[in-house]
């Protein structure tokens, strides 16, 4: 494929193979026509949505089993939303979000290759503080996501954005790799009225590769 190149990943999740087109490595970048320029996006991080990272297996296999049933869900940072793969196949209401402007394309193409129908998608950009943005994307009773606090900026605009689509008694659960940043983003989710309760996830993944981290859930 111009610019870039991909390759299909199959993980195993609770006994069963999902399929993942992915980037092939994390070094690549390609912007000819601007998309990740015009919102902000460095080149340096371009590539990071077309990654199957640790905490977001971690995180898709504790949604097979997390309740869903009549609840409205948002996955923020998405990526290639294997989280929100698995919630679908589950029969849950998934919408996926990520700003990366290739993150819609790259979906359409798992749900196909994972034989699921489509799903709804919309950008979602923590760094706008206007509460009239993204008015399409509502509230949700469950949002997840994993890995997102790279940056010291981020839990302030996470939590934001997090407290802009949070429905009343929403719970909110992010897979945090303990990034330095997560202190931060629990003050701030707690200056919002969100009340965090942490566990450490389990120390390996299915595969047996290690695992260190967290699940970080907030209730209002």
């Amino acid at each position: 494929m111009p610019g870039y190149h991909v390759k299909t990943e199959t993980i195993a999740l609770g006994g069963t193979d999902w399929h993942l087109r992915c980037l092939i490595d994390d070094q690549q970048f390609n912007d000819s026509h601007h998309a990740a320029a015009d919102i902000g996006l460095p080149s340096a991080g371009w590539s990071h949505f077309g990654q199957v990272w640790p905490s977001s297996r971690v995180l898709a296999l504790a949604m097979l089993t997390h309740p869903l049933a009549g609840l409205r869900v948002l996955e923020i940072g998405a990526g290639l939303a294997l989280a929100s793969l698995v919630m679908h196949r589950r029969g849950a209401d998934v919408t996926v979000s990520d700003w990366h402007p290739l993150t819609e394309e790259f979906l359409r193409h798992n749900l196909v290759l994972n034989k699921l129908g489509p799903l709804p998608y919309q950008a979602g950009n923590w760094e706008s503080v206007a509460a009239t943005d993204n008015p399409a994307l509502g509230h949700f009773d469950l949002i997840v996501g994993s890995d997102l606090l790279y940056e010291r900026q981020q839990p302030a605009q996470l939590a934001a954005f997090i407290h802009r689509h949070a429905a009343v008694g929403a719970q909110i659960v992010i897979v945090d790799p303990d990034r330095g940043n997560r202190a931060a983003f629990g003050r701030d989710m707690g200056t919002l009225g969100f009340v965090l309760t942490m566990r450490a996830a389990d120390r390996q993944l299915e595969d047996g590769t290690a695992y260190k981290g967290r699940f970080l859930s907030f209730t209002r």
